[in-house]
């Protein structure tokens, strides 16, 4: 069997010096994938206990088109993912197109002109700078106007804020984590104010290299936040984080939990689509946004969607279990490998992202060659970094997705710029994470910069 697995492995162009290297690695890690799979059992038989509370059927499955009302599909599956959730409410809508666009609807739902969002984690993953107005591709134009002090050259800041919160008066503050990674207590309460609607809680790491976010320090912030003030809406960006633990943030306080179908809950079956869980009022609010005034929750045709929806939450569990594995075989071999990596090898995990800190450009976009090469579609693409709309510098994607931009499928992604780090993701199964990881290795290995005599 041995000599069979190694052929099939030498067929797919992995060195037998890699494969002995990794393999090394990977039979030290039984007891971390157990208690995975402990976790993903639970997290099934809640999915399933929910779909069986709320009757699901197969006529549940049938489409509907035009304005979609009386979409029985899709109201029950809102149930359902209320009831995974442990909340009042669910919008889920393949009219939402991806986590930042979700994000923009709950925000825009739930805030008003004179409102003001705090960030207590610092600074939002970069697809939303421009939706909050953090970015808006301003510049500096000098006047010739006198300042309090007679000296000219004032600085007077132009730009376009299109669509932006910002545009519409809505303020921003932000709170950075400590250099430890911890909550930034004393800034957080300094911060508050009486405009202070609004509190956002980005539990991925995004394009950084801070910690990522557990569901139990995501509540002992929210109780903190809540004892200053209990009016303030508290939500949650919960991409990446969907079952890795058995709580989600809507368990610990949350008012509004945010995702993308397609990364961990649509289970790579969801073709498209988001979700924004939470406080029936709020929910309520950004359907609201999503579609108009007065129609909110009661239109929207799921256009024989239903199906993939249904069957993709239904999966979710075991495919995120799989994808936990791949990130936590990949810190383990790339830290061996002398690279930094987080979380690192033992640690914790609270979401499906791994960062590999490779130091060059040129390890990073090896790294990713790996990962398209590995791929079950366009396994024979080069990557090459790019002007990426929505990101403030060249980014490099990898990803040969049967779903486009499906970061639950094996993807990596990296902007290019230092620290040069990759940010590993995803594998519908821990076969094909695992040989993303050989194959990310093998392009390393090629180029000659990595060595396997560590």
């Amino acid at each position: 069997m041995d000599n069979l697995f190694k052929q099939m492995y030498k067929d797919l162009h992995i060195d037998e010096v890699i494969l002995s290297y990794c393999g090394s690695i990977e039979n030290t890690l039984k007891k971390r994938f157990e208690d995975i799979d402990k976790v993903a059992e639970y997290n099934q038989l809640k999915v399933l206990k929910a779909m069986q509370d709320n009757r699901v059927s197969d006529i549940h499955f049938a489409a509907t088109t035009g304005y979609g009302y009386n979409d029985l599909g899709r109201d029950t599956l809102e149930k359902v993912y209320a009831d995974v959730f442990r909340t009042e409410s669910a919008l889920v809508r393949p009219q939402l197109i991806s986590g930042t666009h979700a994000l923009t609807i709950a925000l825009s739902g739930n805030l008003r002109p004179g409102d003001e969002i705090l960030s207590p984690v610092g600074k939002p993953y970069d697809t939303l700078e421009k939706v909050i107005g953090i970015n808006t591709d301003m510049e500096e134009a000098i006047t010739d106007e006198k300042n309090e002090t007679g000296k000219t050259g004032h600085t007077k800041r132009t730009g376009r804020l299109t669509g932006s919160l910002a545009e519409y008066g809505i303020t921003y503050s932000q709170v950075d984590l400590l250099p430890d990674g911890r909550f930034d207590y004393d800034g957080i309460r300094g911060a508050m104010n009486k405009r202070t609607k609004l509190v956002t809680i980005q539990r991925s790491k995004g394009y950084a290299t801070r910690p990522t976010l557990s569901v139990e320090r995501i509540g002992e912030l929210i109780h903190f936040i809540k004892e200053i003030n209990p009016n303030v809406i508290c939500m949650v960006d919960n991409c990446y984080g969907e079952f890795v633990e058995t709580m989600e943030p809507t368990e610990v306080g949350a008012d509004l939990c945010v995702g993308s179908l397609i990364k961990n809950p649509g289970g790579g079956l969801a073709p498209i689509g988001g979700y924004i869980v939470g406080k029936e009022e709020f929910v309520e609010n950004a359907a609201f946004r999503l579609t108009a005034p007065g129609l909110g929750k009661e239109v929207g045709a799921t256009l024989g969607i239903n199906s993939q929806l249904y069957q993709g939450l239904f999966l979710a569990p075991s495919v995120v279990s799989g994808a936990l594995k791949g990130a936590i075989y990949a810190a383990n071999i790339y830290e061996k490998l002398g690279f930094s990596v987080i979380p690192n090898g033992t640690e914790s995990r609270h979401d499906i992202i791994q960062a590999v800190t490779l130091g060059t450009p040129e390890g990073v976009v090896a790294f990713c060659k790996g990962i398209q090469a590995a791929a079950p579609v366009d396994s024979f693409v080069t990557p090459e970094p790019w002007a990426m709309p929505g990101y403030h510098s060249d980014v490099i994607m990898a990803a040969g997705a049967f779903i486009q931009g499906a970061s639950i499928e094996l993807s990596a992604d990296a902007p290019i710029e230092p620290p040069y780090a990759v940010y590993f993701q995803g594998g519908l199964t821990w076969y094909h994470a695992k040989f993303g990881i050989l194959m990310s290795v093998q392009k390393l290995y090629e180029e000659n910069l990595i060595r396997l005599d560590r």
